[in-house]
């Protein structure tokens, strides 16, 4: 080892520390070099991309034809070989109804009801999640005390199991559970909040809003950090009202993160399952029984499944999320246009 004047290690012993690593590059470069020669710079590309296009291949494509061909199939076996094929018998039997918003007139009434359940917490639930994380991204991007620590309490539920998340609210909100204690301490009678179908249907929506606000806050929040600070300095100085501010400066240049919040939020609001599940099974009755989980019961969960008939309603609910995915690609484009323009 040498030490040079200043009392320190020479290069040298980096270059011994970095021998190894560079053998090992050497090994894997002399191959590659070998390929780029046969195969050109359009072939490396598809060398590095393959092994990321053949996990995408065997774990999303395969299931998705797999899932396909399962929806023109009928009856209760669960391996493929074993079904019948009956074309889009599976698709018309959803769609046999004399009435769209009565689902009592449809053949497959549990599907609708799930899907008007589903319809109305993607309204509720995207509307308040939005409005709710907005807020909480403009406060937090002021000036407070102990800024950091509050970014990170609002986080925190984010880090959370769904499953966990469930479980804490349902011993929350269950009848000899904490917020029930709390009121008799106050000498109110405890109530079943979970057996009741309103309220079970707002404890979805408002544990769902808990469980993920915090994402998409860090989203928001992002994008107000990126607005030049001398945009509202301008502002202050002609005097211009907080809320013309907001909506002249604030509101227009972070539409492009509140845009991928929007689609963001309506994705995962339609797919809603398991803290739901866990908190209140679908239940009372019908009351928050959405989508997902009508999929997974009448696919597995029941004891009269129909592997065809939950495999088509997956199918049409994956053309609803891809819908959504095209309005994303669409609105970030007409953004992005108007933008330029300006």
């Amino acid at each position: 080892m040498t030490i040079d004047g200043s009392g320190k290690t020479g290069p040298r012993v980096g270059e011994i520390a970095m021998a190894p690593v560079r053998f090992a590059m050497g090994l894997v470069d002399a191959p590659l070099r070998k390929l780029q020669k046969v195969a050109g710079l359009g072939g490396m590309a598809t060398f590095f991309l393959l092994p990321n296009m053949l996990i995408f291949g065997i774990f999303v494509l395969l299931p998705f034809f797999i899932n396909f061909a399962y929806s023109m199939t009928g009856g209760s076996a669960l391996f493929l070989s074993d079904r019948s094929f009956v074309g889009v018998d599976q698709y018309a039997r959803l769609f046999d109804c004399s009435n769209y918003l009565d689902p009592n007139s449809c053949a497959e009434d549990t599907f609708w009801t799930a899907v008007g359940n589903t319809g109305w917490f993607v309204v509720l639930q995207v509307t308040l999640m939005i409005a709710f994380s907005l807020v909480t991204a403009l406060i937090l991007n002021r000036d407070l005390k102990a800024r950091s620590f509050w970014r990170a309490m609002f986080f925190f539920p984010v880090l959370l199991s769904p499953v966990v998340v469930g479980l804490i609210w349902k011993w929350i909100l269950q009848r000899q559970g904490l917020l029930n204690f709390g009121l008799y301490g106050f000498g109110f009678d405890p109530y079943a909040w979970l057996n009741d179908r309103t309220w079970s249907f707002a404890a979805a929506v408002a544990v769902s809003i808990w469980a993920h606000m915090g994402f998409y806050t860090l989203i928001l929040l992002a994008g107000l950090q990126a607005i030049p600070k001398d945009l509202y300095e301008a502002a202050e100085m002609d005097g211009t009202r907080s809320m013309r501010v907001f909506m002249r400066i604030t509101l227009p240049l972070l539409m492009p993160n509140l845009l991928v919040v929007i689609v963001l939020v309506l994705i995962r609001a339609v797919q809603i399952f398991d803290e739901v599940y866990v908190l209140t099974g679908g239940g009372p009755g019908t009351s928050t029984l959405f989508l997902t989980q009508y999929i997974y019961e009448t696919g597995f969960a029941t004891q009269l499944r129909n592997p065809g008939l939950a495999a088509a309603a997956s199918i049409l609910m994956g053309v609803v999320l891809v819908v959504l995915t095209l309005v994303q690609l669409g609105l970030g484009r007409s953004s992005d246009k108007n933008g330029g323009r300006k």
